[in-house]
């Protein structure tokens, strides 16, 4: 039997591509047992066992960005964690550890690398962490989305294999009618589908907010807004009754794939994950990327793209501006919409999951 450990999560970002992984081994393999190990109360705690996986939390938690009380938390669970996580590794016996980052995957890929336990590593952003930076000196490979990933690590050990995605999304295009009946739109609107990341995004709600009379005006075009659960109810008290006709306000998008097949334009965060979907599903784009992340990796995720004209940025400090008035711009210029439908699709990795998959199978 094969006993593989994946470890990591903290945001959608982390969490899917580490599902598509397993479901991939567990199809290819038909004696595996895959245990996944995350960090207790982050959203992996749920997800993973709704699509049917085992998972053990680690109490860990982030390094606090600014030296105060909260260093003596981190350090106290950090060492709590490694001795769960060593328990972990020694009763399980895993074969191989697969980390796809998130506070979690650093314990468990550190300790399987000091007993000598194979660890790959995916890493799904245009700019490596600290954390894998470090694991990448032991680990096997190191599967990539981007070019001049060789700044971070071994230019040997590097395999561009694009980031797994969510197979439901892949094929999208008979999903349209299907949409327009599960949300009651009208087929004869555009449709811009905002998306804030899963816990949705403070300024592209603003921004919203902000011209609510531009989009009441343009009634020839529909919002699907995932303000995020944190701010759902304040957003959907603030657009008012009259506004309703344009904007659907919902808390979480369950149903990307309807949400992806009837958008004609997408507004998002730069997550990584996020980007990876928007090259498959190939429509323009606009890129709003977060402020609040580790070496500002969404704005180089974002330019990745921006480079090669297949999306547009609006800054987040410019986004309740800027972030509407350039999206109803890009809507009705046909030219440009072309455009970053073309250059979006050519920059797409189909099949990463498998390739990523086979790789770990040469390692086994």
């Amino acid at each position: 039997m094969k006993k593989i450990i994946i470890s990591g999560g903290g945001t959608g970002g982390h969490i899917f591509p580490a599902i598509a992984i397993a479901n991939s081994l567990k199809a290819k393999y038909k004696n595996i047992d895959i245990l996944f190990v995350g960090a207790e109360g982050k959203m992996e705690m749920d997800k993973v066992p709704k699509e049917g996986f085992k998972i053990i939390g680690l109490p860990i938690i982030g390094l606090p960005r600014k030296i105060n009380f909260h260093i003596f938390t981190f350090f106290f669970k950090l060492f709590k964690s490694f001795f769960k996580a060593k328990k972990i590794i020694n009763d399980f016996k895993p074969d191989i550890c697969i980390g796809v980052g998130g506070y979690a995957s650093g314990t468990i890929l550190f300790l399987a690398n000091l007993k000598k336990i194979p660890t790959v590593i995916q890493e799904q952003n245009s700019y490596a962490g600290i954390t894998n930076k470090i694991l990448s000196k032991k680990a096997k490979k190191i599967f990539v989305s981007y070019d001049k990933m060789d700044r971070f690590f071994s230019k040997e050990k590097i395999i561009k294999t694009g980031n797994p995605i969510r197979n439901n999304l892949i094929s999208i295009k008979n999903k349209m009618q299907e949409a327009l009946d599960f949300w009651n739109l009208d087929k004869n609107k555009k449709v811009i589908l905002i998306m804030g990341g899963s816990g949705g995004a403070k300024q592209i709600n603003e921004s919203v907010i902000n011209h609510l009379e531009l989009i009441s005006k343009n009634k020839d075009i529909f919002i699907i807004l995932q303000a995020g659960k944190f701010y759902f109810d304040n957003v959907k008290k603030r657009i008012k009754k009259n506004y309703g006709k344009n904007i659907l306000v919902l808390d979480f998008i369950k149903e990307m794939n309807f949400a992806y097949s009837v958008a004609d334009l997408i507004i998002a965060r730069a997550g990584a994950m996020t980007i990876s979907e928007l090259t498959v599903i190939g429509k323009p784009t606009i890129l709003v990327p977060s402020p609040n992340v580790a070496e500002d990796h969404q704005n180089e995720n974002a330019m990745a793209l921006v480079e090669k004209k297949a999306s547009v940025l609006v800054k987040d400090k410019e986004a309740k501006k800027k972030l509407i008035p350039t999206a109803f711009e890009i809507l009705k210029d046909k030219k440009k919409m072309e455009l970053l439908k073309k250059n979006i699709s050519k920059m797409a990795y189909l099949n990463s999951t498998e390739k990523i998959v086979n790789e770990i199978s040469k390692i086994l």
